[in-house]
């Protein structure tokens, strides 16, 4: 199958702050994973009155890395992408340090209700506790010192994600949604494939020049990207209906199909993704199944 033209060269300088340009500066989290690649990117935009955005995991040298780097410069806003436990949790900390107001789209939630008897996978990735001082809206925008950023809602990899626009620099903060070094882990019932590919259109709509995302190096030409990804995930729903076309009923014999060529460590990943597929494909009447969409669902061509 296609893919888009993955970039994983990436030096992550843990502990470190490289200088992206004169006002961008990311610092990586040691938070390496096969779902995090080389860990969280936080970023600080800004010279004096900085934003920081995602200031990312609960660990105390990476927090120690951001105060070090922000030592001198007054921090007026936390911009946080979405709700999980390798982006928000130290929002809390720093804006007690700090004084700076937390900007989210809101509090964690689901894409849609559990359905009945269903188990939230991802329940322990949530960061359930985060409460940003301000909920921010689709389009608001909020400035500093020589910077606006503006906020872009993009629903799909949780239902309160948001990526951050530089206003007059054509540049995005992508987090989660659009990454050079893999696709977005799409997973029910916190993630929604429709809201996912709705964003990605939203995005198609934009002329930047770069994204900086939530995991490994700059996209330096998103457009291209984004049309890439959207055509990989049309061609995986392709895949899920002819392997439905082929007999397999069940998440589990399409995942061993699809993703033959797959670390196994994304396996559980990957179900869930295909799980986003077919509720998508239910939702829309090209695929049936017995009761509710979920991951030990049986599933059948319409």
């Amino acid at each position: 199958m296609a893919s888009p033209d993955f970039e994983t060269d990436f030096e992550p300088a843990h502990g470190s702050t490289v200088q992206l340009a004169p006002d961008i500066q990311r610092i990586t989290a040691p938070n390496s994973g096969p779902l995090t690649f080389h860990g969280t990117n936080s970023y600080i935009v800004g010279k004096g009155s900085v934003a920081v955005i995602d200031p990312g995991p609960e660990i105390e040298s990476h927090y120690q890395a951001l105060k070090e780097t922000l030592t001198g410069r007054e921090v007026t806003h936390i911009m946080v992408s979405h709700t999980h436990r390798d982006h928000s949790p130290l929002a809390r900390r720093l804006a007690s340090e700090t004084g700076a107001t937390i900007v989210a789209e809101g509090e964690h939630r689901s894409a849609r209700p559990l359905f009945t008897g269903e188990i939230n996978p991802l329940k322990e990735s949530a960061d359930t506790e985060f409460q940003p001082d301000v909920k921010a809206g689709d389009g608001d925008i909020f400035q500093g010192d020589g910077w606006a950023l503006r906020v872009i809602n993009t629903p799909g990899h949780t239902a309160n994600h948001a990526v951050f626009g530089l206003e007059d620099r054509d540049i995005v903060f992508s987090a989660d949604h659009v990454m050079v070094w893999a696709t977005s882990i799409v997973a029910p019932p916190d993630g929604s494939m429709a809201d996912y590919m709705r964003s990605l259109d939203k995005m198609l709509e934009r002329d930047d020049r770069m994204y900086l995302p939530g995991h490994g190096g700059p996209v330096k030409e998103p457009t291209k990207f984004v049309r890439a990804l959207r055509t990989h995930r049309k061609m995986r729903e392709a895949a899920v209906l002819d392997r439905l076309q082929k007999g397999d009923r069940h998440i589990d014999e399409m995942v061993k199909a699809i993703y033959r060529d797959t670390d196994p460590r994304l396996h559980r990943a990957a179900a869930l993704s295909l799980l986003a597929h077919l509720e998508d494909l239910v939702a829309r009447g090209r695929v049936e199944t017995d009761g509710a969409p979920s991951i030990d669902g049986v599933y059948m061509p319409n």
